[in-house]
Parts: structure tokens; C-alpha cells; sequence
């Protein structure tokens, strides 16, 4: 294991982001096609056109990568065809971002495109081509709240987790939870901690954060466990059959022991719907706390939810982000509201 005194002899850490903009009229058609072809019926947690929703909160990200971890290599955007818009960010931000297309890093595999599933395209970043051996992927609705060092996600070669230890086994057997969209995300996690010999009585739960990863370590598991991954890869949308891929590398690194649990609370998820039917006082305290300087990570699931409930809710989050160019605010805080 290396130690945080060989950082700098080191590559760059890289930031990997997923994006889509399914109100985009080619992606729109292109996805009610291939739904219509599907055999099966969709699970609620697959088809939900709330899971391909754009509203801007890439912005948010990557200023907040600029605000607080301005020592990342590139930043590369996972895309289908088009990136987003970033030209109201600053130049020495946008200079750092590359695209990533679907075409390139499922090269060889490009049978199962297009596909409109996170999970699929998760099982794949680390083909990008030139991408950090050592790398931070991020959903694009996860920002960074606080100055970030990169000792903070790696000690050395080795990720650093955050998360739990969990028991998710009273929900097999149980279709109606099956059935649930909140409870999908859950059995993706047994599925890939069964593949490493993890029961679902004692799995490692990671938190809604920035994941680390080790390209090297994705590059292995995919040659040790071909059929799984070719499996992971086949469904165009989300299914019940598939593993989330950072949850098999996490707990390929634990058992592996070539990974560091972290215990500290630095991070806060407003899940979807978070605050509905209770007083808006409540999910303002939690926007609040996120401004708090121990909080790190800020997860925010439905953005147009929460502004439902707290109205300037994107002044808050900018405010936790560590703010943007004054020439750049108005028009960044508006396209999200």
C-alpha cells in the first residue's frame, strides 16, 4: 500500500460524469422506440422518465470540482452523442472537460447500444480511453460542499469508502418490495456484493457520494467475471438482474483488502420527494446543514422536487457549492430552476 507520502509521485486523480439530456428530442424518440420493443414489462424504477430528467445540475458539479477540488485531472462527460452546454463556466474549468461517447467505450460491445441504463454504462467507464488509473466517478447530481484533498478519496493507490455496513436480507423473497422503485438501487447492491461472496445479511452500502475507483481493479474483475459483466451490459434499461458496478468494485477492494472504510459523516442525501407532507422548515434545515464546512458531498436526487417544496433551493445548493463567477450566477441559477 502506498502512502499519502507518495501523492505526488502520483498521476492525477480524473472526475468521471454521466450525463444525458432526455428531453432532447433525438434522445426522447430514440427511447420511447426501444421501449416499445422491450419483451417484458419495465420495472417502474427503469421506465420512470424522471431518471433521464436534464436540469442543469452538471453545471453545479463541475463548479463545485472547480470551488473545492481544483487539483483533478480531466473531467470526462459519459455521453450518447451530445455533451451538455458549459459555456457559462469558467474557461479554465471547461479547458479540463472532455467527452466520453458511448460508442467509444463499448467498443466491442456496441451490439447492446443504445442503451438509456446507468447501470450498463457504469459496467463500461473505465474503457474510456486515456482516463487516471486512480478516478472519482460522479453521479451529476452530487457536488462537492467543502475543499476536497485528494487524500480524501485515496490513501495513496487505495479508495477510500463511504458508506455502511447493512443487512438487506429481509427484502428478498418479497415481491412487493421488488416491485418498489424506491427500493431498486438496493438489490443492485446484494446483487454485487453475492457476486464477491458477500451475503445480503452483511454487505457494505455505499453512501450517495463521489465513488472511487481504480481502473486497473474494473479491468480485472471484467477478465475474472466475464459473464456477469456481458450480462450487466445486455439491458438497455434498468432490471432487476443487474449488479451496480460500484458496488462489485467496492466490495472486490474490501475483500481484497486493498480498501480503507471511512467512518466520518461529511456527506448529506436529499433523496427524492425528501420533505413532502412535512414542514418546508424541515428540508430547509438540511440545505442549511449542507453550507456546514464538515459536510463534503451533497447528493441531491430531484432537484425539481425539492424547489417545489423550498423555492430558492438552487441558491442554497450554489451557496454550499462555494458560489459561481458573478458573470456566470444569474444565468446558471435560472436554467435550474
Amino acid at each position: 500500500m502506498l502512502s499519502n507520502t507518495t501523492e505526488l509521485q502520483l498521476e492525477p486523480i480524473d472526475a468521471v460524469i454521466t450525463w444525458v439530456d432526455g428531453s432532447a428530442a433525438k434522445h426522447r424518440q430514440k427511447r420511447q422506440e426501444y421501449m416499445a420493443i422491450e419483451t417484458l414489462p419495465l420495472h417502474e424504477n427503469a421506465s420512470n422518465p424522471h431518471r433521464w430528467l436534464c436540469n442543469d445540475e452538471i453545471l453545479y458539479c463541475i463548479q463545485s470540482i472547480e470551488n473545492h477540488a481544483p487539483w483533478i485531472g480531466k473531467i470526462w462527460i459519459v455521453v450518447d452523442e451530445d455533451g451538455p452546454d458549459l459555456s457559462s463556466l469558467s474557461e479554465n474549468i471547461r479547458a479540463k472537460v472532455h467527452l466520453a461517447y458511448h460508442s467509444e467505450i463499448f467498443d466491442g460491445f456496441t451490439q447492446v447500444l443504445p442503451t438509456f441504463n446507468s447501470l450498463t454504462i457504469e459496467s463500461m467507464l473505465w474503457r474510456i480511453e486515456g482516463l487516471s488509473e486512480r478516478f472519482m466517478y460522479f453521479n451529476d447530481d452530487v457536488f462537492l460542499t467543502a475543499p476536497l484533498k485528494p487524500t480524501d478519496i485515496f490513501d495513496g493507490l487505495t479508495p477510500i469508502l463511504r458508506g455502511k455496513w447493512a443487512d438487506y436480507s429481509e427484502l428478498l423473497g418479497r415481491s412487493e418490495i421488488r416491485d418498489d422503485p424506491a427500493k431498486f438501487h438496493y438489490f443492485m447492491q446484494i446483487n454485487a456484493a453475492q457476486i464477491m461472496d458477500f451475503p445480503a445479511t452483511r454487505l457494505f452500502s455505499a453512501a450517495h457520494v463521489v465513488h472511487p475507483f481504480r481502473r486497473s481493479k474494473m479491468a480485472e474483475l471484467f477478465a475474472l467475471y466475464p459473464d456477469y459483466f456481458l450480462s450487466n451490459i445486455k439491458y438497455r434499461f434498468r432490471n432487476l438482474e443487474q449488479f451496480l458496478p460500484q458496488g462489485l468494485h467496492n466490495h472486490a477492494c474490501i475483500r481484497d483488502k486493498e480498501a480503507k472504510l471511512s467512518t466520518i459523516d461529511d456527506h448529506l442525501h436529499i433523496i427524492s420527494g425528501q420533505g413532502k407532507g412535512q414542514p418546508p422548515a424541515d428540508t430547509l434545515a438540511l440545505l442549511i446543514r449542507a453550507t456546514d464546512p464538515e459536510i463534503k458531498f451533497l447528493c441531491v436526487n430531484d432537484l425539481p422536487q425539492l424547489v417545489e417544496i423550498i423555492p430558492n433551493a438552487v441558491e442554497w445548493i450554489a451557496q454550499a457549492i462555494g458560489g459561481f463567477p458573478v458573470s456566470a450566477k444569474n444565468t446558471i441559477i435560472k436554467s435550474c430552476i
